[in-house]
């Protein structure tokens, strides 16, 4: 029987997950790391208008998480964005709502991401955190047999070399991974597809300290408090203009404030990287790709910066093809064991 593999990568600024894997193809989506509480099932509460979205029971509540999870938002914005974040109910109803959008009852091997600086310290709890039966909501379960976390930038050191056409020669080479996050820079040094521990780290100096910056700056030109963040976030990406008051901000003036914080992160990194002649990859990931370019191109002017096709699902396309060559593995020397024992 063919082993269920599937990975979920819950990010600060976006839950990534594998929807279907058929016929060799691995096929991604995403929805904002956003859950909102609620006392009831939304879609119960009278006047409910249906959206994309799944209601997660934790702890006697409902999170309501899912791609049109904005339609339901507060005046706050409900956002775990600290060290012990995999800790929270919000964790687990962003993580539990990938899995229902799965439509898979059970999962032989679920792999799951942290950034590279919690590794060391997260990543037996976080394995031991997903596995088991989940409550998805309406008398629906899904149950994880087992889990792998990895670091993050290291499921798009894999997606990379599939992409480029790279696994026969990657392992003789030295490659360097940057991921600009919504809260985390995160690099990795990896020696074919090792990881080097000594050199990978992370900082938070990811893509809200821009946003929240460049806010700030919005709020003392126009007078009164901005933090309209999505509407920014949006303008970064889209080159169009913000409307503020009903006329268009000129957001181009923020953006010396945006790429300052884009140098303190390369910057940090640097203090870890030595010898950079000696990288055959520098590879840029990551939703906030486009955000850091310019200051890593500065940092490596000698060096060809190289990308990925859809760089916000790379980690996640990563972990799953870890996860299929490692499951078949996973599940033999557990056989073999259970044998041994018998």
């Amino acid at each position: 029987m063919e082993l269920v593999v599937r990975a979920v990568d819950v990010g600060f600024g976006n839950t990534k997950y594998i929807s279907n894997v058929a016929d060799g193809e691995i096929r991604c989506a995403s929805f904002p790391s956003i859950a909102y509480p609620s006392m009831r099932e939304p879609s119960a509460q009278p006047g409910f208008e249906r959206r994309k979205t799944v209601a997660i029971p934790i702890n006697g509540l409902f999170y309501e998480v899912g791609p049109e999870v904005e339609l339901a938002a507060d005046v706050f914005r409900a956002t775990q964005m600290h060290d012990r974040y995999i800790e929270t109910p919000e964790y687990m109803a962003l993580l539990r709502g990938a899995l229902a959008m799965m439509k898979v009852p059970a999962i032989d091997l679920l792999v799951v991401g942290l950034p590279v600086a919690a590794l060391t310290t997260k990543k037996s709890a976080l394995e031991k955190l997903v596995t088991g039966t989940h409550d998805i909501g309406n008398g629906k379960t899904v149950v994880v047999h087992k889990a792998l976390a990895i670091a993050q930038p290291q499921g798009a050191l894999v997606d990379f070399a599939i992409q480029h056409q790279k696994l026969s020669t990657i392992e003789r080479e030295q490659s360097l991974i940057i991921d600009p996050g919504s809260r985390t820079f995160d690099w990795l040094v990896a020696r074919g597809m090792r990881l080097v521990q000594n050199k990978s780290h992370s900082v938070n100096r990811g893509v809200s300290e821009m946003l929240q910056a460049i806010a700030a700056e919005i709020s003392m030109d126009i007078g009164t408090p901005y933090n309209d963040i999505d509407a920014i976030d949006w303008a970064l990406r889209t080159g169009k203009n913000p409307v503020i008051f009903q006329k268009a901000y000129g957001i181009s003036r923020a953006m010396p404030m945006a790429h300052s914080i884009a140098q303190q992160a390369v910057a940090s990194m640097m203090r870890w990287v030595e010898a950079s002649y000696s990288f055959q990859n520098i590879i840029l990931v990551g939703g906030g790709a486009y955000l850091f370019r310019k200051a890593i191109k500065e940092a490596f002017p000698k060096h060809k910066i190289l990308e990925v096709k859809d760089p916000l699902h790379a980690n996640v396309r990563g972990f799953q093809v870890a996860g299929m060559n490692h499951a078949p593995k996973l599940f033999s020397t557990l056989a073999s064991a259970a044998q041994g024992g018998a």
